[in-house]
């Protein structure tokens, strides 16, 4: 199995930040990944970059995915 650096850029209060972990959670889950979250607003280039895509889904470091998360894309993505 590959591995692949899972990340979720996220901020505070965003509804489609807490689906997006939901379908990464569950991705991740089915196929033994980690992943983990960075919160843009801790971030300042972050923030600058993406305020207007969050949620983004990065896997080993480029973008795959921001707003709406879709398993099986992800599901392709990561195997």
């Amino acid at each position: 199995m590959s591995t692949h650096d899972v990340e979720v850029l996220i901020k505070p209060e965003c509804h489609l930040c807490a689906e997006a972990l939901e379908v990464t959670a569950g991705v991740c889950g089915e196929l033994g990944l980690d992943y983990r979250t960075t919160d843009i607003t801790e971030h300042p280039d972050l923030a600058a970059q993406f305020a207007e895509e969050i949620p983004v889904l990065r896997i080993n470091g480029v973008v795959r995915d921001f707003w709406k998360f879709d398993p099986s894309r992800m599901r392709r993505l990561l195997s």
